[in-house]
């Protein structure tokens, strides 16, 4: 036996305890930490309880040298790169299958069956390199968390798919299957052991016996867990200096019952707004020339300009029509992006002139990385801001929302492209109804309100922030196919396909959406067997079931709009599954004409 496969039959001998290397010498550190971080993911992956998980984390993260450090608090985030490196791997899924196959000699089709059981190409890397590991196993020690980042790096800077494929191929090469599991993993930004990066942060506070949020505040500024947890080693998390260009998570708004619920929790007087149907974005700008590093943004007049969405993915290439006007709010800040700059959080809508359009016209341009010129002309975008991160040179999230405020409202828009939100002070909930009526009438969703106290929360979803937002409307419609889910559902069938009467009188049954939340795990267990039992047809494997049409669900959604995609020639936006109508039978859910209608079609 290897080396390296005693590592991995060490770490599968005693699930419950710490791998017997968290302390390796320095030689065995060099040779071998990829293993060791491998085996220490594993060990993790094995404990539901989330101190056990911060003590595997700290006691590996405690045994590596500085360099080794910054890496593998990264790579336990599922990070190959600091937030604020433009980077990536851009590895897909398709292309890490072959590769799993090109190593492991693995008949495909065999493969595709195990990764519809296995539901993770991680776990599936894992299994069929453990099979075949003996032609291989002889390669060679580990490689090192440092070897492991410069074929990485190496990876983000090739071209072509097929060069990039070629590069995982040699990358799982000689690996052990635990360590392949977490490469692969690794390269699709998940590593699925119940760890992101809080439960890092979480870590790095207790080994180091410090506050979590301190950890979390250098973070935050940082734009790297890897960075912090050399701070924190060092005793230096006051250190820590704010780097723009990487994506801030996003405070979130919690849903309001009702008007009652705004009175509960909001004090005397609170802030409203018009809730907007568009895309959150966060805008990073600053007076700066080409940075050294390969930071997010485009460099444009004298100014880097940066646009983030909620996933917190770069998308500045999609909105070129915003650089101009956010390049122009830069004209009075210091040319030092690391002392000045702007951190904004807004809207992205449609507009023609004034006025917003619909989401539907938005939806248009999403997807693209480079807009065509026409679509570009035909459906113009602004940004409506209604937050400030950062200003005045000073980080501002633990700030009042009204200092925040003050800020946007000292800040020059151009009032097209860059418009500020009206925010209006109101005592009490009367008049909320009417000024409710007024958003929907202005082209917005709703209303948002908020403290003025309140601080901005990253990542947080707090009662200071409440939306009302009221659902179009509902329809009933039957399941047509399902599909098995992803992550914790991988072996359950809980994506639904639904569809609606082509009319009172005629039966035939026209999809309309996709649904994947709303019922409880119960439920679709339930589900899964009824529908296992009730499967017209398969496809891959089981993974796409064509189902008997029986199984009623109520549905909610956004927007009506109409689509190719489906014969029924709509689409329902965001649809949430409300509840199971067992009540109800297939012959008597919603038609396409009352679809029509929803969606403002008169045709019958």
């Amino acid at each position: 036996m290897s080396e390296n496969e005693s590592l991995d039959s060490k770490a599968a001998e005693s699930p419950g305890s710490p791998p017997r290397f968290l302390a390796p010498s320095a030689d065995r550190l060099r040779r071998e930490s990829w293993a060791l971080f491998a085996a220490t993911a594993e060990q993790v992956s094995r404990t539901t309880k989330r101190l056990e998980k911060a003590r595997l984390i700290g006691d590996y993260l405690g045994g590596l040298s500085d360099p080794d450090l910054i890496l593998g608090a990264r790579f336990l985030a599922g990070l190959v790169f600091p937030q604020r490196d433009q980077r990536t791997t851009n590895v897909g899924a398709s292309a890490l299958f072959r590769a799993i196959a090109e190593v492991t000699g693995a008949d495909s089709d065999r493969l595709s069956a195990r990764l519809v059981s296995l539901g993770d190409l991680g776990d599936l890397a894992g299994e069929a390199v453990a099979q075949t590991i003996a032609d291989h196993a002889a390669g060679g020690g580990s490689p090192s968390l440092q070897e492991i980042l410069e074929a990485l790096e190496k990876l983000a800077a090739t071209s072509g798919a097929t060069k990039r494929a070629e590069l995982v191929v040699d990358m799982l090469r000689g690996l052990t299957g635990t360590e392949a599991r977490y490469l692969v993993k690794l390269l699709l930004g998940d590593l699925r052991i119940g760890v992101k990066e809080g439960a890092v942060e979480d870590a790095i506070a207790r080994l180091h016996g410090t506050q979590v949020g301190r950890v979390q505040w250098a973070n935050m500024l940082t734009g790297d867990v890897g960075e912090t947890a050399l701070l924190a080693r060092q005793g230096r998390l006051d250190d820590a200096r704010m780097h723009l260009f990487h994506p801030i998570k996003f405070m979130l708004a919690t849903p309001a019952a009702d008007v009652d619920d705004v009175a509960r929790q909001m004090p005397a007087t609170f802030l409203v707004e018009d809730k907007f149907d568009g895309i959150r974005a966060q805008v990073h700008v600053a007076r700066t020339g080409d940075a050294g590093e390969p930071v997010h943004g485009i460099v444009q007049n004298g100014a880097r300009v940066a646009l983030f969405s909620r996933t917190l993915d770069e998308i500045t290439t999609s909105f070129p029509d915003l650089l101009p006007a956010l390049v122009a709010m830069t004209a009075g800040l210091p040319q030092d992006e690391e002392a000045s700059g702007l951190i904004l959080d807004g809207e992205i809508v449609p507009v023609r002139g004034e006025t917003i359009l619909p989401f539907a016209e938005l939806q248009k341009r999403l997807g693209r990385k480079n807009v065509p010129a026409p679509l570009l002309e035909s459906v113009p975008a602004a940004l409506v801001i209604y937050d400030v991160l950062y200003g005045d040179g000073r980080v501002m999230v633990e700030e009042p929302l009204s200092v925040r405020r003050a800020v946007l409202d000292s800040l020059t828009v151009d009032g097209h492209r860059t418009r500020r939100s009206v925010s209006k002070l109101f005592s009490g909930v009367s008049e909320l109804d009417a000024e409710f009526d007024a958003a929907r009438a202005r082209g917005n969703e709703g209303l948002m309100v908020k403290d003025p106290a309140s601080t901005y929360k990253p990542g947080r979803r707090g009662r200071e922030w409440l939306k009302i937002k009221r659902a179009l409307a509902t329809l009933d419609v039957v399941v047509t196919a399902v599909e098995v889910g992803n992550g914790r559902r991988h072996t359950v069938l809980s994506d639904y396909t639904f569809a609606v009467r082509a009319s009172d009188t005629d039966p035939t049954l026209l999809n309309v959406g996709k649904a994947y939340s709303g019922l409880t795990d119960v439920e679709i267990e339930e589900l899964s067997h009824w529908f296992r039992e009730h499967t017209l047809q398969e496809f891959a494997h089981g993974k796409v079931r064509l189902v008997e049409p029986q199984i009623v669900i109520e549905v909610t959604f956004d927007l009506v709009q109409p689509s190719r995609r489906h014969k029924s020639g709509y689409a329902l936006r965001f649809p949430r599954i409300l509840r199971v109508r067992r009540d109800k039978p297939a012959a008597e859910i919603d038609t396409l004409q009352t679809v029509a209608r929803l969606a403002g079609d008169a045709r019958p």
